[in-house]
C-alpha cells in the first residue's frame, strides 16, 4: 500500500509531506520533505527513509538547505549493528549504544518508527530506547534516550513520548503512524470526495 501524508506545524510555520510505501512486516519506505518559514530561520529538508521488515532503520538520506548553505547526510545501519555516517566529505562509524531508530527534528513521521517497530499502537508497552537524533537544518547527529509508553492501544491508539524534558501524547492511525503530535504538528485529513 502506498499513501501520501501531510502534516502542518501547530505554530503555522511549516509543513511535512511524505510518500509512504508499506512493505512486509514492519518495513516501509518514505520519501518526504519538511519546509519551515519562521523568525528563527527558514529551511527546507528532504529525506529518503528505508525501514527493514523487523522495523529497524536500514538507511536515511538527508538534504537540508538554508539561503546560505546546503548540507547532505547519509546514515546506513549495517547488519552487524554499526552506523555509517557520510556527509559527502568524509564518513564515520559508530555504535550509538545499539540504537536501531532515527529521529529527525520536527518530523512526526520519524516518531512513528519506534511505535511501529515495538507494536505500541496494538499492544500496551513501555520502552526507553537509544535513538540516533538528527537536528535541522545543520544535520548534527547525537544519541538521545526516548521513552514511548502506550496510553491506549487498538482503536484510536495513543502513545506518550518523552525525551529531554519534552513529552507529548501522540495520536496514531491504525498503522502506527503519527496523526497528531501536540505542540509539533497535526496531519491533514483527506478531503471527502465531492460527488
Amino acid at each position: 500500500m502506498t499513501t501520501m501524508l501531510t502534516w502542518q506545524a501547530d505554530d503555522g510555520h511549516g509543513f511535512e509531506g511524505t510518500r509512504l510505501h508499506f512493505g512486509t512486516g514492519h518495513g516501509f519506505r518514505a520519501l518526504g520533505r519538511l519546509v519551515r518559514a519562521d523568525p528563527e530561520g527558514e529551511f527546507t529538508a528532504s529525506y529518503r527513509l528505508v525501514v527493514r521488515e523487523d522495523g529497524t532503520v536500514e538507511r536515511v538520506s538527508l538534504t537540508s538547505a538554508t539561503a546560505t548553505r546546503e548540507r547532505h547526510l547519509t546514515i546506513n545501519r549495517t547488519e552487524d549493528g554499526y552506523w555509517l555516517l557520510d556527509t559527502g566529505s568524509g564518513g564515520t562509524r559508530a555504535e550509538f549504544d545499539g540504537a536501531v531508530d532515527v529521529d529527525l527534528a520536527g518530523s512526526p513521521m520519524f516518531n512513528s518508527l519506534p511505535v511501529r517497530r515495538l507494536g505500541l499502537h496494538t499492544e500496551p508497552g513501555e520502552h526507553t530506547i537509544p535513538v540516533v537524533y538528527v537536528s535541522l537544518p545543520d544535520l548534527e547527529v547525537t544519541l538521545v534516550q526516548q521513552t514511548y509508553r502506550t496510553v491506549s492501544a487498538g482503536d484510536d491508539p495513543v502513545v506518550e513520548f518523552s525525551s529531554d524534558g519534552v513529552s507529548a501524547e501522540l495520536t496514531l492511525d491504525a498503522d502506527g503512524v503519527v496523526v497528531a503530535y501536540p505542540g509539533l504538528a497535526t496531519r491533514y485529513a483527506p478531503a471527502p470526495a465531492v460527488g
